[in-house]
């Protein structure tokens, strides 16, 4: 029916395309368009079409994840699992949701075309034989997690931005990602119970134990702080304020992971958590009143005092 095929191109899954926000933020700031208007209309473009090319990986993920999704406790009931979708229709949806998206995407300028066509390329190494990375032990995390930057960076093309991003920012971005992604592998496990169930359901479960993920998630939070702290430094000292709410929601999204049946298995459903919601909402306007105001003084009090060498 058409409502299955609707549903593997999980359009509730959209939300995740917020992560383009700090992007457009970011981008604004440094490039301040000529024509606003302009630029929210390409804004607007590039955002549905990162939606269609989101789909369109969505759909060639569900219907190559269907033998393993039988044997999850929940995701035996997602619509290609439960053999509600046809291979045909499925790789024609997965085509013509990619083109569209791209198509779109070429509408808003060359370096948005780039970052999209690289969304879709790794969408196809995550879920496509021989490479299927989401099978690999810390790589299933690392690969998933590049969505994140590549959404910084179409969210900062899209403004549109010609100047190219700092580094530190994507790698804190893509760390910031391979955090939640691990949380979400924890929740998984843990929702699963069994580790024989785990391994058929995916290969990378074979290996994975608690105590793996726990030393894996410590690695992604000290990185991104590690990355995050670079860019402050360099490019907006004002962001030190913020990072006690960061901080905040770091520990806020472990302890959400921890929980029975974590609603971290699905963070496209996260927002119905009335907590994370506010908590996260609040950490975004500090986050972003940090960007948009300056205090020189906080330079003066930050300022290196070890000479650097002769």
């Amino acid at each position: 029916m058409i409502r299955d095929y609707i549903s593997i191109a999980r359009p509730s899954h959209w939300s995740k395309n917020a992560f383009m926000l700090p992007g457009v933020l970011l981008g604004w700031l440094a490039c301040q368009p000529e024509n606003p208007l302009r630029a929210l209309v390409s804004i607007g473009l590039g955002l549905a079409a990162v939606c269609l090319l989101c789909s369109s990986n969505y759909t060639i993920n569900e219907w190559l994840d269907a033998p393993g999704d039988r044997k999850h406790p929940d995701k035996k009931d997602r619509a290609a699992a439960a053999g509600s979708i046809r291979g045909p229709i499925a790789y024609a949806q997965w085509l013509f949701l990619g083109a569209a998206g791209l198509l779109l995407a070429w509408m808003v300028s060359l370096p948005f075309f780039v970052t999209g066509l690289a969304l879709l390329l790794m969408g196809l190494a995550y879920n496509v034989k021989p490479m299927r990375l989401k099978e690999w032990p810390y790589l299933d995390v690392l690969a998933e997690a590049v969505n994140n930057p590549l959404r910084f960076l179409l969210g900062w093309y899209a403004v549109p931005c010609l100047l190219v991003p700092p580094a530190s920012v994507l790698l804190s971005y893509w760390m910031m990602g391979a955090y939640f992604m691990a949380i979400k592998r924890l929740a998984e496990m843990r929702r699963i119970g069994d580790p024989a169930v785990a391994g058929a359901y995916r290969w990378s479960f074979k290996y994975y134990t608690p105590e793996r993920l726990y030393i894996s998630i410590m690695f992604y939070a000290t990185a991104f702080a590690f990355f995050g702290g670079v860019f402050l430094d360099r490019y907006r000292i004002e962001l030190i304020l913020a990072v006690p709410f960061l901080a905040g929601f770091m520990a806020v999204y472990l302890w959400l992971g921890l929980l029975p049946n974590s609603p971290a298995q699905h963070p496209e459903r996260l927002y119905r958590n009335w907590f994370f919601t506010a908590y996260a909402c609040l950490t975004a306007l500090v986050v972003v009143g940090c960007l948009l105001v300056r205090l020189p003084w906080l330079d003066d009090i930050f300022q290196a005092t070890i000479p650097s060498g002769p």
